[in-house]
C-alpha cells in the first residue's frame, strides 16, 4: 500500500507547473518520474495507477456512464431528483460549463498523462533477463492501450482534441487541437503497437489487465467509426479465431458480481463491494488482487430501489420484440434488462412495488402506465437497500457479443449479407434467449438496408444501458445509416459533438475556439 501512495505521488508531481525560477528548482531529495521508475515492478505500479483512474467518479465510477447514457435515446429522467448538469445533457441544452462533461474530459486526460509518464520512463528501466524484458514490453503496451482508450473516447465525443504523446511538465507544453482524424490516427498507432506485446489472457491477480484481444476490439471500433470496415473485419476476425471467447449461456452472467471474468468478457473494470465508492478522481487500484478496489455507484444511480435518476425510455422499452407487436415471442432480454412490478429481488425475499416501493416517473408499455427500471448492473438481486453504494459488480466494457454484432455490420458493408445474418442469429441463439432466427415478420433481411435495420435493432436490445448506443448514434448519423434522428433535441452542426469544457478553454491558450454551435 505504501508503494501505491508513492507512485500516485510521482505521477501527480509531474503535472505541477512552476511559475518562476525559484519554483522551477528541483528538490534533490524528492521523487520524480525519472528517478522513481528504475525497475519493472515500479513501472507496473505506474500503469496500475492509470487503471485506477477508471474507477473514480470522473470516469466509470460515475460520470462516464452518465455522459454516454444521457446522449442516448435509451434513457429518460427518473424524476425531479436528476441533477441540473445531467438534466441539461439529457435535454440537449448543455454548454461548455457543464460539470459532467468537464469531469470526464479531465479524467480522460489524466489517463493520458499517466500513461505518457509510464511510456516515457521505459528507457530508464533496466532489465536483466528475457522474462523481465517481456514484462516491461507488456507494461508499456498496457499504457499504450489505456492512452488509446482515452483518445478513442475523446475523439468520438469531442472530435478534435489536443494530442499528447509525451508527458507535459510545464504550462508551455499545452497543445492546440488536432483534428479528429489525427486523434484517431494516434489511437490506431497505439493499438496496433500494443497488441504485439499484450498477452491473450491473464490469471489470478492480473485479471482485468488489457489483453491483445481488447486492443483488437478497440481498434475495430475506431476503424468502424472511420468507415474502414475491411480493416475492422480483420481485427474482429482475430478475436473470433483465437477461440478464447464465447457467449455465456445465461445473459445475466454479464452483469452479476458472481460471474465476473467469464468466457464472454474481453475487458472489464473491477469494482469491489468492501471499500466504498471512490468519490474522488480515482486514485484507487483497479487490477484484481490489488487493494483497495472501490465499489460502484451505478446501482444507486439507476436501480429501482435507489435514486433512480435515469429510467428506460419508452422508446427502448418498445424496441424489444413481443407478441403485442406481432413478433413470435417476447424477447427474454427484456426481462433480463428491465425490472417490472412484481419482479423478485433481495434473493427472492420480496417483490418490487409490492414489498419494496418504487418512486419516481412512470413509463408506458402497450398502453399501460407503470414504473419500469433498469435491471442491468443493479444489485437488487442480492439486496433491496434504499441506499446502497457498495456494489461490487464489475463493468463489462467489452464482451464477445459486441464482436459478433460488429462483425455482422462489417460483413454486411462488404456485401456478405448472409454471413452477417448468421452472426446476428448467434446472439439470438444464446441458451436462455432463443429468439427466432432472422428473417422474422418484423425484420426481413433480404437486402443490405434490411440487414442494417436488423443489426441496429439487435445491437440496441443486446447492449441497452451499456454505453454503446450514444457512440453508435454518432457514427450511424455520420454514415447516413439512421432512418430517423433518434434525439428529439438534435441540432445539426452542433450536437454531433460535445463542447470543449470551459476550463480547458480558459487554461489552454492554444485552444482558440469551441465545437460548432456552442
Amino acid at each position: 500500500m505504501k508503494k501505491n501512495l508513492i507512485y500516485i505521488g510521482v505521477l501527480s508531481l509531474s503535472i505541477a507547473f512552476g511559475c518562476n525560477d525559484e519554483l522551477n528548482k528541483t528538490n534533490p531529495g524528492s521523487l520524480t518520474s525519472d528517478s522513481y521508475f528504475s525497475n519493472t515492478t515500479e513501472l507496473e505500479s505506474g500503469v496500475t495507477a492509470v487503471y485506477g483512474l477508471l474507477t473514480g467518479s470522473n470516469l466509470f465510477g460515475r460520470e462516464y456512464f452518465f455522459t454516454n447514457d444521457l446522449r442516448s435515446d435509451d434513457f429518460a429522467t427518473g424524476g425531479g431528483q436528476l441533477e441540473a448538469p445531467r438534466a441539461q445533457m439529457l435535454n440537449g441544452v448543455h454548454q461548455p460549463t457543464n460539470s459532467v462533461l468537464g469531469a470526464v474530459w479531465t479524467g480522460l486526460f489524466r489517463m493520458i498523462h499517466r500513461a505518457n509518464v509510464v511510456i516515457d520512463a521505459k528507457d530508464n528501466v533496466k532489465t536483466f533477463n528475457t522474462t523481465d524484458e517481456t514484462r516491461k514490453k507488456r507494461i508499456v503496451a498496457e499504457a499504450k492501450f489505456l492512452r488509446a482508450m482515452a483518445y478513442y473516447e475523446l475523439g468520438t465525443m469531442w472530435g478534435g482534441v489536443p494530442v499528447y504523446t509525451t508527458s507535459a511538465t510545464k504550462s508551455s507544453d499545452a497543445k492546440a487541437r488536432s483534428t479528429q482524424d489525427e486523434v484517431f490516427a494516434q489511437v490506431i498507432k497505439d493499438l496496433t503497437e500494443a497488441q504485439v506485446d499484450l498477452p491473450s489472457s491473464y490469471t489470478g491477480a492480473d485479471l482485468g489487465r488489457a489483453t491483445k484481444h481488447a486492443a483488437q476490439l478497440e481498434l475495430a471500433r475506431v476503424l468502424m467509426f472511420k468507415g474502414d470496415f475491411a480493416a475492422a473485419k480483420t481485427e474482429l476476425t482475430k478475436i473470433v479465431s483465437s477461440g478464447l471467447f464465447a457467449l455465456t449461456d445465461s445473459y445475466l452472467d454479464n452483469f452479476l458480481e458472481e460471474t465476473e471474468y467469464n468466457k464472454e468478457s474481453i475487458f472489464e473494470i473491477g469494482f469491489d463491494s468492501k471499500n466504498g465508492m471512490s468519490w474522488d478522481n480515482g486514485d484507487s487500484d483497479n487490477i484484481a488482487g490489488s487493494s483497495p478496489r472501490r465499489s460502484s455507484i451505478r446501482h444507486q444511480e439507476y436501480s429501482a430501489v435507489g435514486w433512480r435518476n435515469l429510467i428506460p425510455s419508452n422508446d427502448i422499452i418498445n424496441e424489444f420484440e413481443r407478441t403485442q407487436k406481432g413478433d413470435t415471442k417476447r424477447d427474454p432480454r427484456m426481462g433480463f434488462t428491465l425490472y417490472f412490478k412484481g419482479d423478485l429481488v433481495n434473493q427472492g425475499k420480496g417483490r418490487l412495488e409490492i414489498d419494496y416501493p418504487v418512486q419516481g416517473n412512470t413509463s408506458i408499455l402497450d398502453g399501460v402506465e407503470q414504473r419500469i427500471s433498469w435491471r442491468k448492473y443493479s444489485a437488487l438481486y442480492r439486496n433491496a437497500d434504499g441506499f446502497y453504494d457498495l456494489s461490487g459488480i464489475n463493468m463489462r466494457v467489452m464482451r464477445y457479443a459486441e464482436v459478433l454484432v460488429n462483425l455482422a455490420e462489417c460483413e454486411n458493408e462488404l456485401g456478405n449479407t448472409a454471413v452477417a445474418v448468421g452472426l446476428l442469429n448467434q446472439l439470438r441463439n444464446r441458451a436462455d434467449v432463443k429468439m427466432p432466427n432472422y428473417p422474422t415478420s418484423n425484420y426481413p433481411v433480404s437486402t443490405k438496408e434490411q440487414v442494417i435495420t436488423a443489426i441496429q435493432h439487435e445491437k440496441r436490445v443486446e447492449f441497452s444501458a451499456e454505453w454503446l448506443r450514444a457512440k453508435d448514434i454518432v457514427r450511424w448519423r455520420k454514415q447516413g445509416k439512421l432512418k430517423k434522428e433518434p434525439l428529439p433535441y438534435f441540432v445539426a452542426n452542433k450536437h454531433e459533438l460535445l463542447p470543449i469544457p470551459q476550463g480547458e478553454i480558459d487554461n489552454n491558450p492554444n485552444i482558440k475556439n469551441n465545437n460548432p454551435g456552442y
